[in-house]
């Protein structure tokens, strides 16, 4: 009996310890399944549970213009941001800030009484509004920096720069062509919550970026000139009752765009209300029918293929041509008998300019209108170009060569002109636009540099000359159409044109709605500046000699001033050659003025910057401010970097922007 118990108690104190023992092995087991093998999901879950993380756009690349002047910047901006779950009474939270901020309390509210941990309330407010809500302490409602895109010259260059969406995406222009490149890689926005949801702290992780990755740009744009044009485009336009405008100036040796604008202008620091035609980029977006500036690229074709010479003479009908079922007349009813190639150019006559096409043949024409850039895109570094109309010559009726001969039936645009001009200009070979002269890193080494691109030869370098020449008289001579874009000591090739506006409601031109122009070059002898100006429906002084040849004049004359050098012998740009901001190789670093090491001599730079931060870096330099305003500096007088004098005095205007 005795022998049978002991065999019972074994056998319990077996069965026990298995057991004890498969529950130990299962319970390792398990730890080791939820910590080793299903460790990092769980981490994940558990962190998604208690970690809110948000992402931010880091600080968008810097645009600089060819001489080192800040285009495009980025400031840092307070955004409002708020937590739900953590706001007890909505209706008292959003009244208090809509107050606060001036917005719709109704609005506010909708953000406020959602389910979510987080709601953007209203991004990017003047540092006064953030200073406000900072103050107010309100639970539930915290404060993120974020970085404004900021323009510090308002309208200057606005349609070659375009401008980023709310969430720091580039909308337009270069912005928007270089965008992946201008922002980067985004920064994380995190914090932490207990069990019962209270916040526990907040933190940015940056991104390990590679330096090609967020870039700043330089640009072929000279903003002193880009300035002048655009102050004198604008005095145009109001003067002459315009609907619009535009010029453009190149280097016609390079292809370098040193200014391009349009009017009317806009300001990419608010472009809310705007119609997506303010900021389109009419110089390279718009195309139509060229006029008399159509007619020298039809005297290169003839002259190249010795059809014709300057002095061989043509009959010009008196003003009446008839054309199979068209009859051609002269610009302003002229009345033209015999005419020369150099006349016929001159005197910008229509006739004379129809009957060298004729003599020609539209095959050769046509080709010499393809080989100058027209019916295709020049491939210019900005978004939204358009390639023009050109109809493929197997089509073209009998009437269609004399009337294309002077710019009638076939549309071009205003960056296709500038560059066909600028080939004249440059012994006859066109160079490929662009506005980008080179890529830096975020430490301003250069690791990229744009060289200029050769498209092909057109013409001969003796064709271009005596073209040159041809160009020369219409502007030199009294009675030539481009007089009035005369320079005193400077020799200037150009063509006037004055192009009719297409009805499409009545199906023919019209005679009320023209566009004015002027397209030429300087010096003659030595072209280092290309010019085109275009008025698009003046209400006064309806042709190009008048309306638009001045506005040229006014354009060169203030570049010859701004540059002081003999124009005639030393080429514009001449002194860059020891400027800091050339760009000679991928390894060079950049260091325009504002970004150089500060000079106690000069005036510091407070574009961008808040009214306590221009405060705090003028007490630094013993300079006392004079402000104007509220928000960030857009404006300052005396400009930065002039020599300071015996007065450290500077005034700053300040502005919203929002």
């Amino acid at each position: 009996m005795a022998s049978e118990s002991k065999k019972w108690l074994k056998f319990k104190i077996v069965t026990i310890l298995t057991v004890f023992l498969v529950l130990f092995i299962a319970l390792i087991s398990r730890a080791f399944q939820l910590q080793v093998l299903s460790g990092q999901k769980l981490k994940t879950l558990a962190t998604r549970q208690h970690t809110s993380v948000l992402q931010l756009q880091p600080e968008r690349g810097v645009i600089y213009d060819r001489n080192g002047e800040k285009l495009a910047v980025s400031i840092m901006a307070n955004s409002v941001c708020a937590d739900p779950s953590k706001i007890a009474d909505p209706v008292k939270t959003s009244r208090q800030i809509a107050e606060i901020l001036n917005l719709d309390n109704q609005t506010v509210l909708k953000k406020l009484s959602t389910q979510k941990n987080f709601s953007w309330l209203v991004r990017r407010i003047s540092p006064e509004q953030a200073a406000l809500v900072e103050s107010a302490e309100i639970e539930g409602i915290f404060l993120v920096k974020e970085p404004k895109r900021f323009y510090p010259n308002g309208e200057l260059a606005a349609h070659l720069l375009g401008f980023v969406g709310l969430d720091a995406n580039g909308l337009e222009g270069l912005e928007s062509k270089y965008d992946e490149s201008l922002k980067g890689k985004p920064e994380k926005l995190s914090w932490a919550r207990d069990a019962k949801g209270k916040k526990l702290f907040l933190r940015v992780e940056k991104n390990e970026t590679r330096k090609d990755e967020n870039i700043n740009l330089v640009l072929t744009i000279d903003n002193r000139i880009q300035y002048l044009v655009e102050t004198h485009l604008r005095e145009a336009v109001l003067d002459k009752g315009a609907k619009g405008g535009l010029a453009i100036v190149m280097d016609p040796k390079t292809g370098e765009i040193l200014a391009m604008a349009n009017q009317l202008g806009f300001n990419p620091n608010n472009v809310d209300g705007l119609k997506p035609d303010r900021w389109r980029n009419h110089a390279i977006a718009d195309y139509y029918d060229p006029g008399s500036t159509f007619k020298p690229f039809l005297v290169a074709g003839a002259l190249e293929e010795k059809i014709v010479k300057e002095s061989d003479r043509f009959f010009c009908e008196n003003g009446n041509y008839k054309v199979a079922n068209r009859v051609i007349h002269e610009a302003n009813r002229k009345r033209h008998g015999t005419l020369t190639v150099q006349e016929i150019l001159k005197y910008s006559s229509n006739i004379g300019s129809a009957k060298i096409a004729q003599k020609m043949g539209k095959e050769k024409f046509y080709n010499y209108i393809q080989n100058f850039g027209f019916g295709s895109k020049t491939g210019i570094d900005l978004p939204g170009e358009s390639a023009g109309a050109l109809r493929p010559v197997k089509n073209w009726v009998p009437v269609d060569t004399a009337m294309i001969a002077f710019g009638q039936g076939v549309s071009v645009t205003a960056i296709q002109l500038i560059s066909a001009v600028s080939a004249i200009a440059n012994n006859g070979v066109l160079m490929k636009p662009y506005v980008v002269r080179g890529i830096a890193d975020k430490d301003n080494h250069l690791v990229k540099l744009y060289t200029p691109t050769v498209v092909r030869k057109v013409i001969s370098p003796d064709t271009a000359r005596r073209l040159t020449g041809m160009l020369t008289e219409v502007v030199g001579a009294e009675d030539g159409t481009g007089k009035n874009a005369k320079i005193v000591n400077v020799s200037v090739a150009g063509k006037t044109g004055t192009s009719q506006k297409f009805d499409s409601a009545r199906g023919v031109y019209s005679s009320e709605k023209v566009r004015t122009s002027f397209m030429g070059f300087f010096p003659a002898e030595n072209p280092q500046v290309a010019i085109l100006v275009i008025l698009d429906e003046p209400q006064k002084d309806k042709w190009g000699g008048v309306a638009s040849a001045p506005v040229f004049k006014k354009i060169a004359e203030q570049i010859l001033n701004c540059f002081k050098t003999n124009i005639r012998e030393t080429p514009v740009f001449e002194k860059e050659k020891t400027d800091k901001v050339q760009l000679v190789s991928a390894q060079q670093t950049l260091t325009p003025p504002n970004i150089a090491e500060y000079d106690e001599s000069t005036m510091p730079d407070f574009s961008g910057l808040t009214i306590r931060e221009a405060l705090k870096k003028a007490k630094a330099e013993s300079i006392e401010l004079k402000i104007s305003g509220n928000g960030w500096a857009v404006r300052q007088y005396p400009p930065a970097h002039t020599p300071l004098g015996d007065e450290r005095l500077c005034s700053v205007a300040f502005e919203l922007n929002n």
